[in-house]
């Protein structure tokens, strides 16, 4: 009894010691708390972070140096160099410097020749020939990106994009993904398309593929419904797919390194008056996401080798982590696009301007969702038709 009793005794203190070295490492140093500038004292709309974590995501996310401006030419690209589909009204010069830049984006050192990145893409004997593919999927994320920066302004005004914010140096950028086929059916459970360790959806037991579901289509992103659901309800409010948003949700909120009250007051989730006006941004930015892998990323599909496709052979696609990288504003608000003004034209053929967010058909009930009124007018019966967040 006595041997029993010492082991016990001894037990505890270490074991105490164990968790203390381990709750010890987990936050230090501590988090901070700042209150968002648009919420209201009191509503708990603040930003949390950790300073150790926010210095990593600094040196994570330095813009590089713009290079020198070019000297004014008046003399359009297209004129001299054959071929040039999407830049061809740019000066030669400014061209020249763009197609610098875009070396420097995207090729890793090590993969120039004679001190030039240009061959990645290009045939040196013939500069003109799309014998690369991967010419022809630069053409069209250029395309991509003067489209971002041209007709999707109410999300990414007035930082705008560039073929940095998502490559940071590499040919393919970091965070992107491919539909997730999960796991072959087996007697050992339901697997459901959910419950599987997943980093899209912080590992959550979520349907571990909501990118697919939301980004690949316009499928709609489930609202809480202002009264009870009846039997005939619309099928797009259910368990189900209100599973589907939270893991969405999840994947925004790890993607931009927020919480959901970034955009959502708390105390109503739904209530757009009591939202923060980055709702829309995020509205806004779904919709954007939806129609570059749509417009500009699938049609490569044919083109794009299997070394860089999914396991059902699908491209890898764009979300919002593959520009935000784990911060709020990419590369914490860095104004690159405004030194590479042949990124902020329109393309030569652009798709028809993006909808502005849905109006109601009727008046908004007293407290159901209503935008803030320099924003677009949003309400929830009219949301949840739509599929407004």
């Amino acid at each position: 009894m006595r041997t029993m009793l010492f082991a016990k005794h001894k037990a505890l203190p270490l074991a105490a010691v164990g968790i203390a070295l381990l709750m010890a490492g987990c936050e230090g140093p501590p988090p901070q708390s700042t209150q968002y500038p648009y919420s209201y004292r009191g509503v708990g709309q603040n930003a949390f972070v950790n300073p150790r974590i926010l210095a990593k995501l600094h040196e994570a996310n330095v813009a590089p140096e713009s290079l020198a401006p070019a000297v004014p030419i008046p003399v359009a690209a297209g004129s001299v160099y054959q071929n040039l589909q999407v830049l061809g009204d740019v000066s030669i010069t400014e061209f020249t410097r763009q197609m610098s830049a875009i070396a420097e984006w995207i090729v890793p050192k090590d993969q120039w020749v004679n001190g030039q990145g240009c061959v990645y893409c290009h045939d040196l004997n013939n500069m003109a020939a799309d014998t690369k593919y991967q010419k022809v999927v630069a053409r069209s994320m250029i395309k991509m990106t003067k489209r971002a920066n041209v007709d999707w302004q109410a999300h990414v005004a007035p930082t705008g994009v560039t073929c940095y914010t998502c490559h940071r140096g590499q040919p393919i950028p970091k965070y992107v993904w491919t539909t997730n086929p999960g796991e072959k059916p087996h007697t050992s459970g339901y697997v459901g398309n959910q419950n599987r360790l997943s980093a899209v959806t912080a590992y959550t037991s979520l349907p571990f593929d909501p990118l697919t579901t939301y980004f690949d289509k316009e499928a709609v992103i489930a609202l809480t419904p202002p009264t009870a659901v009846a039997p005939f309800h619309p099928k797009t409010v259910n368990t189900k797919n209100a599973e589907g948003t939270y893991a969405l949700m999840n994947y925004i909120s790890r993607s931009l390194g927020v919480g959901c009250n970034h955009c959502h007051n708390s105390r109503q989730f739904a209530d757009w008056a009591q939202s923060s006006p980055q709702r829309v941004k995020g509205w806004y930015a779904i919709r954007m996401v939806r129609e570059a892998n749509k417009n500009f990323i699938l049609p490569l599909t044919d083109i794009i080798p299997a070394v860089n496709k999914g396991p059902l052979g699908d491209p890898k696609r764009i979300g919002c982590e593959t520009c935000h990288q784990g911060v709020n504003k990419p590369l914490f608000g860095a104004e690159m696009a405004k030194d590479y003004p042949a990124l902020l034209t329109p393309p030569a053929t652009a798709p028809a301007a993006p909808a502005a967010a849905p109006a109601a058909a009727e008046p908004a009930p007293a407290q159901v969702e209503a935008v803030p009124a320099s924003e677009p007018k949003v309400t929830g019966l009219a949301g949840t038709a739509a599929g407004v967040m």
